[in-house]
């Protein structure tokens, strides 16, 4: 957020890895020193908003999404490195004792969560830039929307690798909602393998690095279920559990500032829904055959019919 010609806002999520860092220097009473990028590669948009492993650079990490480094400066003042492709640039110091009003901001969430609160400001020291700068953004809104996208692919991939470094095993599948803002509902597929495999599954989703902050919703469900199809999850949650006995509660969980279903002055924790949408482990065998035909037979059915079924324009 914009104060004057040379302050700028300076807002973090609790919890998140620059948020510790700003931490830690205001906790001294020194300057913390920092770099602002905007307008640069959309990946790097990516990787500043989601859960990159500790101990592994945002820069590493999107080099590896591209498959070839992200070219990068270091700052005269900060000496920080800075994508070198970034249409602005500016580099300064976070001061903490002379807090400014900033927001209200629309959010991920799809709201104004946020509200007006004091921020630290960043004093501005070096600005770089380039001719007629075209400031590419990726602006959150109500889901779906273009940040909810591209999230969900990169974090339910991040959530299924710590789930099984964890120990989970046999997870067939893991998906964000975009209508959850790629946060509040996880959709988690499991071929289950003995009794509380699917409660360990969802634990685990829900307090993993990648899926812990400002959650809502855990749905585990078996390995015939895709977790990306809403008709596919909605149909398992509705035939496969039964509230009282598959609905359980984690209280006082990692949320935040954004958390619109939290009160004002109570913002900070909130609360999950695990929900085992799973067969009945102790009686799977026999549980209902579910009434639908095979893939054999829908393939072998359109190779027969299928130009009857369909026109040439590949309309019915």
């Amino acid at each position: 957020m914009i104060h004057d010609k040379n302050t700028v806002g300076f807002y973090i999520s609790p919890g998140k890895h620059g948020r510790m860092q700003r931490d830690k220097y205001s906790s001294t009473g020194r300057p913390c020193k920092i770099a602002m990028s905007f307008g640069h590669d959309p990946l790097v948009f990516l990787g500043g908003s989601i859960e990159v492993p500790y101990g592994i650079s945002e820069y590493e990490f999107i080099g590896g999404v591209r498959g070839e480094p992200l070219e990068l400066i270091e700052g005269e003042y900060t000496g920080l490195p800075i994508p070198a492709n970034a249409e602005i640039v500016v580099e300064g110091d976070a001061i903490f004792n002379e807090p400014r009003v900033e927001g209200p901001f629309g959010e991920w969430t799809g709201y104004y969560a946020s509200a007006e609160r004091p921020e630290p400001i960043v004093r501005i020291k070096r600005l770089y830039h380039r001719n007629e700068p075209i400031l590419l953004g990726s602006p959150p809104g109500r889901p779906p929307a273009e940040l909810g996208w591209y999230r969900s692919y990169l974090r339910s991939a991040l959530i299924w690798d710590e789930m099984e470094k964890a120990g989970v095993p046999d997870v067939k599948g893991v998906w964000l909602t975009v209508s959850g803002g790629s946060r509040l509902v996880l959709v988690v597929s499991i071929k289950q393998r003995y009794p509380g495999h699917a409660k360990q599954a969802a634990v685990v989703a829900s307090q993993c690095h990648a899926g812990a902050y400002l959650g809502r919703y855990v749905i585990v469900v078996d390995d015939d279920i895709d977790p990306s199809n809403t008709d596919d999850v909605m149909w398992a949650m509705s035939t496969r559990s039964d509230p009282e006995a598959d609905i359980d509660i984690l209280r006082r969980c990692w949320s935040g500032p954004l958390d619109p279903i939290i009160q004002p002055g109570k913002k900070g924790f909130n609360s999950r829904a695990i929900i085992d949408a799973c067969r009945p482990f102790e009686w799977m065998k026999d549980f209902p055959m579910v009434a639908e035909s095979s893939k054999e037979v829908l393939d072998a059915t359109a190779k027969k019919w299928g130009k009857v079924l369909f026109s040439s324009n590949g309309k019915a």
